[in-house]
């Protein structure tokens, strides 16, 4: 469970603009990927009667997974700072190696094994669940463990650090999928049961009531969260927040505390972002979002950090997006968005505080039409635009393999590595058609690094392509070494211009 502390929270809730670009996903998810169609519903409780949530539970339970998660221990080799008399000293482990100048050396460090539980929730009674990003990122094992006590292995269909959610599968059939509400139908008051498995306790239920919507923490790039009074705490991530009918209406994903547990508020992903990234995550292997292209924050926290300047501020209103910069190649650039404008809705849906933009959003995909309501000098004005991705196009956006370089690799041997002073590198044994032939990359080069990532084993490499082809600037800048020496630098772009 990822634990936001008090104080840098409250940090993000100052009276500052928040500059952050508006990049977003999209479209509505797939009515395939609900579970079976939804059981009769609950009978209202009449006003002022206590709520039995007894319903919800039993519909929820057998839907939430255990996830077992575990690292395997690795061979890292990492920079530390070098000791400038370091060559006055033999060391006779050969932990260092480099030469003393007081800047960097490289060191291999044995990673301890890590393990961690989470949990998850069944979508699909084919084996689809949805987690958190950090229940699975980074995880050698993955071992998930029913309400039935039945165990499966699983693996990774896709992650989104931006809105910290996963897709993983495990291989059964007729299991208890959840039904999926959508979360915009709930209300503030209404009551939540959070579905987990918190601190080691299996299948565990809490209850609480909706505290707030919309709610920005500053955690992740894209967010617009829940609240809930609902106890959460370490293992909750990845579970089910549900409403009375025991309906899915977001995934548990935070606490908000100042002990590291749980004393307040917990804040669940909605299901109308929920379902855009599993959608994109099924379909393409990563999201498309959409791009606003705009850098800003809340008008009312843009209006107090001008008066705390002693400046007095009239925008026309109190709510909506202050725009403090528009980006080039953007929706609101083709709008007519300038700064110091304030968007207030989009589609005729009136968006208050930057959260809600972003839920909104979510839901579209570069190519998507949307209109633009924003204020300048006060006056409304609305435009309709084309949403594009953030590399400025409506092309569907793809993790790239290793096959678009076009060359084969293996990993330095220790000769290489004596010959030439260096501790690591993927040699280029073989360039076919592809972009480092493009690029002007021969066989025999050594690749050290790519983007400023350290290059050691092909997983290495493999891990920086796809990082950067679905970047804003698909690019990889790669650093490296000839048999003779020499060393070289090349820009090899990943797309067509």
């Amino acid at each position: 469970m990822k634990t936001i502390n008090m104080k840098k929270v409250m940090n993000y809730l100052l009276p500052t603009v928040c500059l952050v670009a508006l990049v977003f996903s999209v479209a509505a998810f797939s009515k395939a990927c609900a579970a079976a169609p939804a059981p009769a519903k609950a009978p209202a409780t009449p006003a002022g009667q206590p709520v039995d949530l007894t319903y919800a539970a039993e519909k929820a339970l057998p839907s939430v997974v255990h996830i077992k998660y575990v690292q395997n221990s690795k061979v890292k080799t990492i920079d530390v700072q070098s000791d400038p008399f370091s060559d006055f000293f033999f060391d006779p482990f050969g932990g260092f190696f480099g030469r003393g100048n007081g800047g960097t050396q490289k060191r291999q460090v044995q990673t301890p094994k890590k393990t961690a539980t989470g949990s998850g929730v069944i979508i699909s009674a084919d084996g689809y669940i949805v987690t958190n990003n950090h229940v699975v990122d980074g995880a050698d094992e993955l071992t998930v463990t029913l309400n039935d006590n039945s165990e499966y292995s699983a693996r990774i269909i896709g992650a989104d650090k931006t809105t910290d959610l996963a897709l993983i599968k495990i291989d059964g059939k007729n299991l208890p999928a959840i039904t999926i509400a959508n979360s915009d139908d709930i209300r503030v008051g209404e009551w939540v049961l959070a579905v987990g498995n918190p601190l080691g306790l299996n299948n565990t239920v809490t209850a609480g009531i909706v505290s707030a919507k919309a709610r920005s923490l500053g955690a992740n790039s894209v967010e617009s969260f829940i609240q809930t009074d609902a106890a959460i705490n370490a293992g909750n991530s990845g579970g089910a927040l549900v409403n009375t009918r025991g309906e899915l209406v977001g995934i548990n994903a935070m606490l908000y505390s100042q002990t590291g547990s749980y004393s307040g508020y917990g804040f669940a992903i909605p299901t109308t972002i929920m379902n855009k990234v599993v959608d994109d995550l099924k379909k393409y292997g990563t999201v498309q979002r959409a791009w606003v292209g705009i850098q800003g924050g809340n008008v009312k926290d843009y209006v107090d950090s001008q008066k705390d300047q002693g400046k007095d501020i009239d925008l026309g209103t109190m709510e909506g997006i202050y725009v403090a910069k528009v980006l080039d190649d953007g929706a609101a650039a083709d709008a007519g968005i300038q700064e110091g404008d304030v968007i207030v809705a989009v589609d005729g849906e009136k968006v208050t505080k930057m959260a809600e933009l972003q839920e909104i959003i979510a839901r579209k995909r570069p190519g998507d039409k949307v209109s633009i309501t924003y204020l300048h000098d006060k006056k409304k004005r609305t435009e309709t635009v084309t949403l594009k991705n953030e590399q400025g196009t409506v092309s569907v956006v793809k993790h790239a393999d290793l096959d678009v370089l076009g060359a084969n690799f293996r990993e330095v041997t220790d000769a290489q590595k004596r010959q030439l002073d260096i501790n690591y590198g993927l040699e280029v044994i073989k360039v076919n058609n592809g972009r480092l032939k493009a690029a002007g990359i021969s066989r025999g080069f050594i690749i050290q690094k790519v983007n400023d990532a350290t290059i050691s084993t092909i997983d290495d490499l493999q891990k920086a392509v796809k990082e950067a082809s679905t970047s804003k600037e698909p690019v990889l800048y790669i650093q490296g070494v000839y048999p003779t020496g020499k060393k070289a630098y090349f820009a090899v772009p990943l797309q067509d211009e």
